[in-house]
This record gives C-alpha cells, sequence and structure tokens, in this order.
C-alpha cells in the first residue's frame, strides 16, 4: 500500500552498533500540501530522518526496557520506536500525521520482528484514556515556540512520578522555553549529553535532555542520570 502511494527509498541508520533498514518517502518536499498548511500549518517534517531521532535511539537502545512502558512524542518515520522495542519496551509510538504512523508500524515491523502499537495524538487534545508511562521521549519537536508549553503540558499529563523523559533537540527556538514551562510544572531537568553532529555541511550539537519529577531517594539525593 505505501508503495502504491509513494514514491520510496529505504536510508539505512547504524543504531547502537545495529543497522535499521528505514523505508521512507523518497522526497519529503513533494509531501508538502499548500491545503494542510493553510489548515494548521501542517508540514511533512516526519518523512525525514534527523540527526537528534539517530542521537535519540542510540540512547534509548542502551536503556533497559524488560517490564518498561515507553511513549514516543512524533515518532516519524520509527526510528526511535525500533530500537525502544527493540531494547524490550512495550512502546506507544504517536504521532500528528497518519501517514507517519503507517510508516513507522512498518519499520518496526521489519526491523524488530514486533508489531508497534501506535496511535494518532493532537497534543492540544489528549484522550482521557491515554495512561502514564515510565519513560517519555520526543526528538526534535521544538521547532516553533507554541510547542513549548505543548509539549511540557504532554510531559506533565504522561509522565509516571518515577519515571523519566528524554528529549533530543539541536537548539530549536521552542528548546530553551520548554525546560522553562517544564520548571513551571515542578519537572526538574538536566542536560546529560551533547553530541556533535556532522553530515556533510549540516553541523549541529544535539542535546539530550532528561527530565523527571522531583523525589527523595533513599540517602536524600537527586535519582542517578539513567535507568
Amino acid at each position: 500500500e505505501l508503495r502504491r502511494r509513494f514514491d520510496v527509498a529505504e536510508a539505512v541508520v547504524e543504531v547502537h552498533g545495529e543497522p535499521v533498514r528505514l523505508l521512507r518517502p523518497a522526497n519529503a518536499d513533494a509531501l508538502i500540501s499548500e491545503a494542510d498548511f493553510a489548515a494548521d500549518e501542517r508540514l511533512p517534517y516526519w518523512a525525514d530522518v534527523w540527526p537528534s531521532s539517530t542521537v535519540l535511539a542510540g540512547h534509548v537502545r542502551a536503556m533497559p526496557g524488560e517490564g518498561r512502558t515507553l511513549l514516543e512524542l512524533g515518532c516519524g518515520l520509527g526510528l526511535v520506536a525500533t530500537a525502544a522495542t527493540r531494547a524490550g519496551f512495550d512502546v506507544l509510538a504517536t504521532d500528528y500525521y497518519e501517514d507517519a504512523l503507517r510508516f513507522a508500524e512498518l519499520n518496526v515491523e521489519r526491523n524488530a520482528g514486533r508489531p508497534l502499537r501506535a496511535m494518532h495524538l493532537d497534543w492540544r487534545a489528549l484522550p482521557d484514556e491515554l495512561p502514564r508511562f515510565d519513560v517519555v521521549v520526543a526528538s526534535d519537536v521544538l521547532y516553533e515556540l507554541k510547542y513549548a508549553e505543548l509539549v511540557a503540558d504532554v510531559l506533565a499529563r504522561t509522565l509516571t512520578p518515577e519515571g523519566e523523559g528524554w528529549v533530543a533537540d539541536p537548539g530549536r527556538i521552542a528548546s530553551g522555553p520548554f525546560l522553562d514551562e517544564c520548571a513551571r510544572r515542578g519537572i526538574q531537568h538536566e542536560t546529560a549529553q551533547e553530541v556533535p553532529w556532522a553530515d556533510g555541511a549540516i553541523r549541529q550539537t544535539i542535546r539530550l535532555h532528561r527530565l523527571w519529577w522531583p523525589r527523595v531517594t533513599p540517602r536524600g539525593q537527586r535519582p542517578p542520570a539513567s535507568s
């Protein structure tokens, strides 16, 4: 079905020493719809493989996932969802674009050998039945100022008291305001890693932000930086 509807290509990304073969639209720009943009400024960012998603995928793949739930906000082609599934997480991948979910489902099945739970999700209208998760992740979702408050709201609504969030960001316009909005909601944060990225003319520093609800450990210390 996807090959019939789209001109497709395959991107191969190495994550934690393992290849991930992603079926994707060959040209994301060809998917731009003036009608969609006029309706809600919708652009097909989901159809590209972004550096932040590769950094986040590598981090998630190294985390212990067995017996833990993970929510991805803006799953795109399914790279991070593939890494999380391989790590053993019970994954719910979400996106605002139905086509992104279809590609993500296919790519996770192809690469991880397990079906993916996927859900269409509008951050402005979260369903009441959406549960809380042990881990909530997102990569490069802060490219509009309005997303600072929205993503902070989703994180506060979906993260368990003992859970942690991980957001990979290359310095988008809403990254600083997002961390401020998290702090206003009582969510603590730290920049756990800064990863230089170079691919041809592209030069970025991907910051991996860790977020958590404040809690007291038996020794009265802050929780460790990773699970």
